[in-house]
């Protein structure tokens, strides 16, 4: 069964939370600290990113397994975060001129203003990530299209609240969930529909539709009764929803 919400976690004020999908990625370059900040300064509850860990153990902040930056030292190219030092990866520029974050400094950014919800990219961040997730004690929760990476999180930091990622629209969608004690399905949005919703709000679930970004899809899944909209346009879903 699900596990019940955990005490500190961010309860929105509106009826439906609004997760920024790698920050305001339509707007500056994806989970980058602009983009976190101006997630913040558009009203989102929430903002959504990907991490990895490098050779040596940082957290970072990044959606693909390698680096879309150029490095100083052009023999560090197309390696993955994982086969790079902390020091190494520093030396990358992004395509808008600023460096790859850490978890840690996002922490920082939020400052508990929103919910931080991470997802569990790269292999072996579970743990790792976990650890800054409880220094930081801000509202957080973490996700991930490999399930096994959210039963490891459930046995290690039971008290922070866990998500499934899918594509697939399963017969009885509470199965996976349930099978690693997680509270949120991360739901491919064109496969939200009401008998999902009330399936897994019937198991004290919540249904989080990604990525909502036409105001015909943010209307319907508005309609279906789901609790959270992950966007990459927070200041259109806020419009369309009238908050």
């Amino acid at each position: 069964m699900p596990v019940p919400l955990h005490p500190t976690l961010h309860r929105p004020t509106t009826v439906i939370e609004l997760i920024a999908h790698r920050g305001a990625s339509r707007e500056h370059l994806e989970n980058t600290l602009p983009a976190f900040q101006r997630a913040l300064d558009l009203g989102a509850d929430g903002v959504e990113l990907d991490v990895h860990c490098t050779a040596d153990g940082t957290v970072l902040v990044h959606h693909d397994a390698a680096l879309r930056g150029e490095p100083a030292d052009p023999a560090l190219a197309g390696r993955p975060i994982a086969a790079l030092t902390t020091a190494e990866v520093a030396s990358f520029r992004l395509p808008d001129g600023g460096s790859v974050p850490s978890l840690e400094e996002v922490a920082q950014l939020l400052r508990a203003r929103a919910t931080l919800y991470c997802e569990l990219k790269g292999a072996g961040t579970a743990e790792p990530a976990l650890k800054v997730l409880r220094r930081y004690g801000g509202p957080c929760a973490v996700h991930s299209f490999d399930h096994r990476m959210v039963a490891e999180a459930a046995a290690y930091a039971p008290e922070i609240p866990r998500g499934v990622l899918e594509v697939s629209r399963h017969v009885d969608p509470t199965n996976a969930p349930a099978s690693v004690e997680a509270r949120d399905l991360w739901q491919l949005a064109e496969h939200v529909d009401e008998p999902l919703v009330r399936a897994m709000h019937a198991v004290g679930g919540r249904v989080i539709a990604w990525t909502a970004n036409s105001p015909d899809a943010i209307e319907r899944l508005a309609s279906c009764g789901v609790d959270a909209l992950c966007t990459d346009d927070v200041a259109l879903a806020r419009q369309v929803l009238g908050l």
